[in-house]
Formats: structure tokens, C-alpha cells, sequence
């Protein structure tokens, strides 16, 4: 990184630059990339879903370019949590022609502190970051440089030392996909290394990912940007959220999801679309939510979650993991019956109770970096390959 700008091209920030995003927010200071729309956003008064979705997961800005240093201005705003450890720096990765080539984070920038107990907010204010990328081969290359998946970024500059284009597009489906925090890469190693995004690499598309942390809850406005998105292949990855939020009872879920669908269906009515349940999680199997934090953990300066139903209560309605994958191996069968490019896929196939005893989940609710890389193989490998893979038509 270098702090000195550079003396050649500056390139307005425009969606044609941009990949990933629903939307694009001028502020007082730069651009805001948001995964979802306007109207989506003014539905809802969550400042956790308002949050997540200004978080670019996924989103990357794509260009062409014979530069051999490239300069970025960002405004990073970082997430506080007093009591407990320290959250790391977004990772700006900058890839050359699909390939790895640098890497980033950005000092300066806004600080949001959020108290775990009250969810109450306060924010400072900080300095624009310069970020440089220097040594890129003197030729004709797609340059993407993917902005951090967990940390709000607002775009401010671009400089090159020679022009810079839109990648064209190159033929490569695009696939739209919504989940929980899982999806959105909470405790992934960077944004490339996501699970969509490794699987997104490994089938060969173009990855548009909706995934919101604690926001996968079958929200109308989230089935209606899917719908409103142009798509080669859907995914809804369905279940913990609406589980650890304890959202709503078995008579409620059921409506709730084929609903979803079919507002996604008015859309696209002949799409690749794949319903994907929940992976293994020991502490929401057989016990309903809500989820909390563990307070023993916090007292430790840890950070870990528990269930705080009665798996009695299931009996009234309340959701586990274990309703809620059958539940959904239900709606799928009964609705391919007339949606023949209507697929399911067990989320235990892609982290399952082997796969647990072997990566547990450090916080008992979020997957590591290699359990990332081991779910995007495995979804890539069970959606995309194969000539019965629910989405190898579209890629073959």
C-alpha cells in the first residue's frame, strides 16, 4: 500500500464497473454498493438487515485494462464489539485475469462500535484509505478487485496509469444466490474464499451473492429482487435464520416458502432453481431458538452461541433444523411434479455430523475458513458437475 495518489487516469465509478451489486447509493463521501434494492431496503427498518446488505459480498469491480498500478480510495467502516475479540480488517483481493494477484486491507476509514448487550450503535467518523496495487503485468487483462464481504465500503476514487474499460461479458451464466450469514462468508477468510465464491469459481459463473447475515429470514422484498434480478441459476440456502430468530411456527413456514417461490417463479419461470436446507448445527438439530450469545463465553471474551428453546416445544409448532429439512424435502417433491428445474440439496451433504467432529464450528453457529472451502467443493462438485446436477445444463 501506498499512501501517494497517482498523477495519470481517474476513472469515474459507475455500475458498468461493478459486479454483484442491486444497487448503487451515492453518499456525501463516495458510492455504496447495496445487494439489495431501493424498495427492499425502505420495507424494512432491521438495522441488522440494513447492515449485512451494505456489506459487498461478492460485489467486485471488473474492468480491462493494460495498467500496471492501480489505486483505489475506499471508505471501510469497521465493526466494534467491546467484550469481545477483535473483529479482523476487510480483505480487498485484487485477481488478474481469474487468477490471484494481491491482496489489501484499508486503514482509516469509519468505526461502528455495537454493544452485544443493547444492540445499540455509535459511529466515528475516520479518514478516506488508499489502497495500490502495483507490478500488474504490462498487457490487455480483466482486472477484479473484490471488495471485503464483511465490512461496509463506500467507493471513493479509482486511478490507473492508463485507461481502464467494463469488462466485457464473457458467456459465463449468472447465478443468484441467497442465504444466512453462512452465505454472506461470516468467518471466511476473504472474499474470494467464501464459500459461493469458491464454488462460483469452480463451476465457471458469475456470482451474485445475497446472502445477509441473520437476514435469511423468506422476507416478500428479498423473493422479489431475486425475481427482479436477471438470472441463469437461482439457490436459496433456507433455515438457520428463521430457526435462530425463532421467526415463526410450523403453519407459518410451510406458505412462507412457497410463497418465495413462487415470487421468484413470476421472474423466472424456467431458471435452474435450487432449494438448499441447512448444514449440520448441533445446538439448533433438535432444539429450537432463539439463539443467544453464551454468556459464560462473553464473561471469557469469547464469542459462542446456544439455543435457547425446549425441544419439547416442538410439539406447538416450533421449528429445529430437523423440521425444518424435512419440511423442505416436502415442498420440493411435491412442487418438481409440475417444476421439473426445481431441485433440493440436504444441506448435511455439503457439512454434515462427520464433517462437525472433524471442523466443528468455532462459535457453534459459523463455519472457518477451511470449513468455507470445504462446503464451496463440495456444493460446486454436487450442483455444477455432473450431467444430472441440478445446474450443469446451464454450464455445460
Amino acid at each position: 500500500m501506498n499512501d501517494t495518489p497517482l498523477t495519470t487516469l481517474t476513472t469515474p465509478i459507475t455500475a458498468e464497473l461493478l459486479r454483484g451489486a442491486l444497487d448503487l447509493e451515492r453518499t456525501g463521501r463516495g458510492l455504496l454498493p447495496h445487494r439489495l434494492p431501493a424498495r427492499a431496503r425502505a420495507q424494512c427498518a432491521d438495522a441488522q438487515l440494513a447492515m449485512t446488505e451494505s456489506q459487498p459480498s461478492g460485489v467486485r469491480l471488473a474492468f480491462t485494462t493494460r495498467a500496471t498500478a492501480v489505486e483505489l480510495d475506499t471508505l471501510p467502516t469497521r465493526r466494534v464489539y467491546p467484550g469481545a475479540p477483535p473483529r479482523p480488517d476487510g480483505v480487498y483481493e485484487l485477481l488478474v485475469d481469474g487468477e490471484p494477484a494481491g491482496r489489501a486491507t484499508a486503514t482509516g476509514g469509519d468505526v461502528l462500535t455495537v454493544d452485544l448487550a443493547t444492540g445499540a450503535t455509535t459511529r466515528e467518523q475516520g479518514p478516506v484509505a488508499t489502497l495500490r496495487f502495483a507490478g500488474l503485468p504490462d498487457r490487455v487483462k480483466d482486472v477484479e478487485i473484490w471488495l471485503p464481504h464483511n465490512e461496509t465500503t463506500e467507493l471513493v476514487a479509482l486511478r490507473t496509469d492508463a485507461p481502464v474499460e467494463p469488462t466485457p461479458a464473457r458467456g459465463r451464466p449468472v447465478w443468484v444466490h441467497h442465504g444466512s450469514s453462512i452465505s454472506h462468508g461470516s468467518d471466511a477468510a476473504s472474499p474470494t474464499t467464501t464459500w459461493p465464491a469458491i464454488a462460483a469459481a469452480r463451476g465457471g459463473v458469475e456470482l451474485v451473492n445475497l446472502g445477509f447475515g441473520g437476514g435469511a429470514l423468506l422476507d416478500p422484498f428479498t423473493a422479489r429482487a431475486i425475481r427482479d434480478t436477471p438470472a441463469d441459476l437461482i439457490s436459496v440456502k433456507i433455515g438457520i435464520n428463521i430457526v435462530n430468530a425463532d421467526l415463526m411456527r410450523l403453519r407459518a413456514f410451510g406458505p412462507a416458502v412457497h410463497g418465495f417461490l413462487d415470487t421468484i417463479r413470476e421472474g423466472h419461470p424456467d431458471t435452474p432453481l435450487l432449494v438448499v436446507s441447512p448444514i449440520h448445527c448441533p445446538i439448533h438439530e433438535e432444539t429450537p431458538g432463539p439463539c443467544a450469545f453464551d454468556p459464560d463465553a462473553l464473561a471469557a471474551g469469547q464469542v459462542r452461541f446456544i439455543a435457547t428453546g425446549d425441544p419439547a416445544e416442538r410439539a406447538a409448532g416450533k421449528l429445529t433444523l430437523g423440521v425444518i429439512r424435512d419440511e423442505l424435502a416436502g415442498i420440493v417433491e411435491r412442487r418438481a411434479a409440475e417444476d421439473p428445474r426445481l431441485h433440493h440439496l440436504d444441506g448435511r451433504e455439503l457439512y454434515g455430523a462427520a464433517d462437525f467432529a472433524e471442523l466443528p464450528l468455532p462459535d457453534g453457529l459459523h463455519p472457518d475458513a477451511a470449513t468455507h472451502r470445504r462446503i464451496g467443493e463440495r456444493f460446486a462438485e454436487r450442483v455444477f458437475a455432473g450431467r444430472r446436477a441440478p445446474f450443469a445444463p446451464a454450464v455445460e
